[in-house]
């Protein structure tokens, strides 16, 4: 088994059970999509709490992790030869889990390249687009007279709506009858977006009936039900 000591993020976040991939997280949209994934393969693994109310994600241990100091953040005791893995950013983490455990991705090339394409969607769009409308319509952004930056963001994630809308028209997740990587990626997003950012009026999500189907599936599976919770907050 490898020795875990030699990472300073365990001197911060001991792992009581460090033959387990160790989880670095928060329950926010991107953090679950880790924690689901984990739950749904089955690997093993020991979740702890960054904390952003004490600024654990700027501390040098966490920082020496991701330099990018954002959650999640893993550390597999045994990655690629059997040598410790750490690896941040979670399209890269949901990526190297699904072949880790062979699962949640397509094993056709061409399979493969789609779903990343979907998982690239994701991080590209649905993910910075449902976060500056967050910010705009609950947050700071609120209080400004100027609606122009709220409005295209509005605009841009009804857009990206549209788009998954109508992928979903005549499949039942992202890729088809298999639910994928790019639906766990996905999906913690679109439940943000109209649940804690209560912003499912402001883009019209009754437009976009689809899109609640798939994620009404989503939210009512085991795995995801445990997930969306993990690491559990104090």
């Amino acid at each position: 088994m490898s020795d875990l000591s030699t990472f300073p993020i365990t001197e911060k976040w001991p792992a009581s059970q460090p033959d387990r991939i160790q989880l670095y997280s928060l329950p926010t949209p991107n953090g679950v999509k880790i924690s689901i994934m984990l739950e749904e393969t089955g690997l093993p693994y020991e979740p702890h709490l960054v904390s952003f109310d004490s600024n654990d994600q700027m501390s040098p241990e966490f920082l020496s992790l991701n330099p990018n100091n954002k959650i999640p953040a893993i550390l597999d005791p045994d990655g690629p030869g059997g040598k410790p893995l750490p690896l941040f950013e979670s399209g890269a983490i949901l990526l190297y889990l699904a072949d880790k455990s062979g699962k949640f991705i397509p094993a056709d090339p061409a399979g493969r390249y789609e779903t990343i394409q979907w998982l690239m969607f994701q991080m590209g769009g649905i993910g910075p687009m449902f976060g500056q409308l967050g910010f705009f319509s609950k947050f700071a952004g609120k209080d400004y007279e100027d609606k122009r930056p709220r409005d295209r963001y509005v605009a841009e994630s009804k857009r990206l709506l549209a788009v998954l809308n109508q992928r979903l028209a005549k499949r039942s997740w992202i890729m088809g009858d298999a639910y994928t990587i790019a639906d766990i990626a996905t999906f913690p997003w679109v439940r943000n977006l109209i649940g804690f950012y209560e912003a499912g009026d402001l883009v019209g999500i009754a437009d976009f009936p689809h899109v609640t189907r798939a994620l009404n599936a989503f939210i009512a599976r085991p795995a995801v039900i445990a997930g969306l919770t993990i690491p559990k907050r104090p």
